[in-house]
């Protein structure tokens, strides 16, 4: 009943609003835009109607310009479809800010994973002091990520967050300057964003959304759980950040551009406090504390303007001295402003957010190599002898001895204690590796800081390996056991409290290995980390590459976490989130402060209120290893196929990725012109195959392991592991969701082409055998028919970006058979390409 009126309320307030605001749009003054808000419609309905008929892409845009235009030449056709792009790139916007704006509408402050409702249920079951006791030792952390999945350029983004409030208030004048505006902003950078920009991009988040956001939340959760004898810990929700640090595949990610990233970091948080400390003096501007608080305006305007240096604890002290005054004179009058305040700079202390460095671990070998042999003049040595000499050399390397990506490390790590030094060990303390596969690609790492002059107590890093194949995560506990045994390692380890964080690849490991077996792998590979970690002593902490789709670890977040059992470990719940995720899920208050709780919640349950479904029985893991291989089996079956790669690179958007100007990093990790696809990166793989409507990573393989038992005899074995365990129920529904996103009447033409075919016709068969067998399988109707609001919002989407899609299909179709202007028809290709991923919010 309640989801009836939840669909009720979005039909009101997101459906009805996008038709009254869209009709704004026809009257709007866009340069030689006339009269498309009129044609679009028409365009729409050839493509439903044409695809429903078995038309090819090509067949429904000409018949659009035959029936509802004069236009004779391709030059005057492409100018129309260039505007119907830009047409509906501003109506993704519009509905875009639409939906936000209603998302307090549409969710309750006790709604289920809220904070509200975390505390009504422990006090109802009488566990609040259990839920104090698993807060004490407790944490939630978002990494923010660079990767290129945000297609909106930064005044775009402005105009969406002012759009969105004025449609909360519901202002029609606003709405329509708005929307001219809109229609006057380009949408496409002219450049390639720097690494700085992506940073700079970020930081607009963190002052703008998430210092308010934190700070109010950490004072709810207070409020709700805290006692005089129960103080949360500031380091209870955190912030990391990558960009200007993640120099994986990004040769534009320097030793420079890592420092300045620190140094933005650092003054934007001070720019906060700056901004924070004003509101507070408006109200405290009592004799004695007047002074006081003015004293420390004028030290962070310091700080700000004339690099000088100012430490959290210097801000703290100003803010204590500030308390005593207002309670032994002024009756503790507005006490709670100064409270708050301190509380954020206990959270942010002067790094705003944690700058990781990460690079991958074939270079670090080739960085090693080259030390050990230009220092020692020895290229025949095996590793142990090359990391025992150089952790034992009396002399400091001199990056400045070495060129390009080995200088560069090295000036990387040397740099690292000054940066500590700025923004405090909370503003850079790990260094992650990418495809780790072996002890020496953590060891590597360390030996850096001992070439470049650390002595043992001033590495404050933690040495994060990254395990992202299937090789890699089936490795994964070899490396850890023996990492734990190392002398080396462990007098490292008990130098940074004994605690070890693991990272896992979803991304990666989904592109590898299919979609049920990438999860089912990670889930066993986090048994047995915490297991063995349990086992020496050692408190391991999981950080899960996750993107935005289920295809990349996304999804519903809240339920995978919520659904996993006690043999994982649960002493932080960290992620990454990225460029859609970052705007779609924590791009306002509402939201954020929605989806943190969501996450918090989430984990303080799993502990708190333990739940049977989520421990896997000896049969129900037995039938999940079993579902796992088959799906496998298949999914690797179709990565053999020759047709796999070629599918991509020439039916798909894949090789214009690489060419959009949304990120600085490329689009794969090797050099040369040949595409294999190890170097594929996760982003533009999954994103191409959204593009195509086939989401093919989120569900190929499951659902023909399913199919599998069935023929067996034994889905009832399915229906039970469905029903009991959460993990598994997760899993399906996550993978409709990504089904719930296909329209493969889109590429229907496809099975006609004699190369492609065959293939096309084995991805459709899969998909629907998924559809048909998730459907019986949850006794559902229709896909994602347990999330009436998202299964609505999607629908939406789908239909206006409809004819992107067949835009998209059209320039791709004369492109392959060497028709017309083939610069123009990339174009539109890349274009459309930004439209749809906007829409899609989750897409890549």
């Amino acid at each position: 009943m309640r989801h009836d009126r939840r669909a009720e309320k979005f039909r009101q307030i997101v459906e009805n609003k996008f038709q009254i605001y869209n009709s704004l749009f026809m009257s709007l003054p866009y340069d030689k835009m006339t009269n498309i808000g009129m044609l679009l419609p028409f365009l729409c309905e050839e493509s439903k109607a044409g695809y429903e008929a078995g038309k090819t892409p090509e067949e429904i845009v000409e018949e659009f310009f035959k029936n509802h235009t004069d236009l004779q030449t391709e030059e005057q056709k492409l100018e129309l479809l260039f505007k119907i792009i830009q047409y509906i790139e501003r109506q993704v916007v519009l509905f875009d800010s639409i939906e936000d704006a209603a998302f307090p509408s549409l969710h309750s402050e006790s709604d289920k994973g809220t904070v509200t409702n975390l505390y009504e249920r422990s006090l109802q079951d009488h566990k609040l002091e259990k839920v104090r006791e698993k807060l004490k030792d407790f944490a939630v952390k978002i990494v923010f990520t660079a990767h290129p999945t945000q297609f909106y350029p930064n005044s775009v983004q402005r105009i969406l967050h002012d759009l969105r409030n004025a449609i909360t208030k519901d202002s029609v004048t606003d709405i329509d300057m708005l929307l001219q505006q809109l229609g006057k902003t380009p949408f496409v950078n002219k450049e390639k964003p720097t690494p700085i920009d992506e940073a700079m991009s970020i930081i607009y988040y963190l002052r703008y959304v998430y210092y308010d956001t934190i700070g109010e939340l950490f004072t709810k959760i207070k409020s709700n759980f805290g006692t005089s004898h129960f103080h949360l810990h500031e380091d209870l929700i955190q912030l990391g950040f990558w960009p200007g640090g993640d120099r994986d595949g990004n040769p534009f990610v320097t030793a420079d551009v890592t420092k300045r990233v620190a140094e933005e970091l650092h003054s934007a948080i001070l720019k906060a406090y700056y901004n924070n400390l004003k509101s507070v003096r408006r109200r405290l501007s009592f004799r004695g504390v007047s002074e006081v608080l003015g004293k420390l305006s004028n030290e962070l305007y310091a700080a700000i303007f004339r690099n000088e240096k100012i430490t959290a604890e210097d801000i703290i002290r100003r803010i204590d001295e500030a308390e005593k005054i207002v309670v032994e004179e002024h009756n503790s009058l507005f006490l709670d402003l100064l409270t708050d305040f301190r509380d954020r700079v206990k959270i942010f202390g002067t790094h705003f957010a944690t700058l990781d460095v990460r690079q991958d671990s074939r270079i670090h070998q080739a960085v090693i190599d080259e030390v050990f042999a230009k220092t020692s003049g020895n290229t025949e040595a095996g590793y142990e002898e090359k990391f025992s000499q150089l952790i034992q050399r009396s002399e400091t390397v001199n990056p400045e001895d070495f060129e390009d990506v080995v200088k560069d490390t090295l000036l990387t790590v040397t740099q690292i204690s000054q940066i500590q030094q700025m923004n405090g060990t909370r503003g850079m303390n790990r260094y992650i590796i990418s495809n780790s596969d072996a002890v020496k690609d953590v060891m590597n790492v360390y030996a850096f800081f001992k070439i470049c002059g650390y002595r043992d107590e001033e590495i404050n890093m933690d040495i994060v390996p990254l395990f992202e194949t299937m090789e890699g995560l089936a490795n994964a506990e070899n490396v850890m056991s023996e990492l734990y045994k190392n002398p080396v390692y462990q007098k490292h380890l008990a130098g940074r409290g004994n605690q070890q964080t693991i990272m896992l690849g979803f991304s990666d490991g989904t592109k590898d290995g299919g979609y049920l077996k990438a999860n089912w792998e990670i889930y066993k590979a986090k048994e047995l980390l915490t297991a063995l970690s349990e086992k020496n002593g050692i408190k391991v902490v999981f950080f899960d590459g996750r993107g935005g789709p289920p295809a990349r670890g996304g999804g519903k977040t809240h339920d995978f976490y919520a659904s996993q059992g006690s043999t994982i470990a649960n002493n932080k719940i960290e992620l990454t989130i990225q460029g859609q995720t970052i705007t779609s899920i924590f791009g306002n208050k509402e939201q954020a402060k929605y989806n943190f709780e969501q996450l918090l919640t989430a984990g303080v349950e799993n502990d708190v209120f333990k739940n049977a479904k989520k421990d896997l029985t000896e049969e129900e893991r037995a039938l999940m290893i079993e579902l796992s291989e088959i799906s496998y089996q298949k999914y690797s079956d179709l990565k053999a196929h020759p047709m796999f790669v070629p599918y991509l690179q020439e039916m798909s958007t894949l090789e214009y990725y690489g060419r959009t100007n949304i990120g600085s990093r490329p689009s794969k990790r090797g050099g040369g012109n040949e595409l294999k696809f190890e170097d594929l990166r996760a982003i533009p793989f999954v994103g191409s195959w959204a593009q195509l409507k086939q989401n093919v990573p989120g569900f190929f393989g499951f659902g023909f392991a399913m199919q599998q038992l069935k023929e067996q005899g034994r889905f009832d074995e399915v229906r039970e592991l469905y029903k009991g365990s959460d993990f598994f129920r997760t899993l399906v529904l996550n993978s409709m969701m990504s089904m719930n996103k296909t329209y493969f009447p889109l590429t229907y033409y496809i099975k006609n082409n004699p190369k492609f075919g065959p293939f096309w016709t084995v991805l459709f068969d899969e998909y629907r055998l998924s559809k048909e067998i998730m459907l019986e399988l949850t006794g559902f109707t229709m896909l994602q028919e347990e999330d009436a609001l998202s299964r609505k919002s999607v629908k939406i989407r789908e239909k206006i970006v409809l004819p992107l899609l067949s835009i998209q299909q059209y320039a791709l179709m004369k492109i392959q058979k060497g028709e017309g202007n083939r610069e123009a028809y990339e174009k539109l290709v890349m274009r459309s390409l930004f439209g749809n991923i906007n829409a899609s919010r989750n897409s890549a």
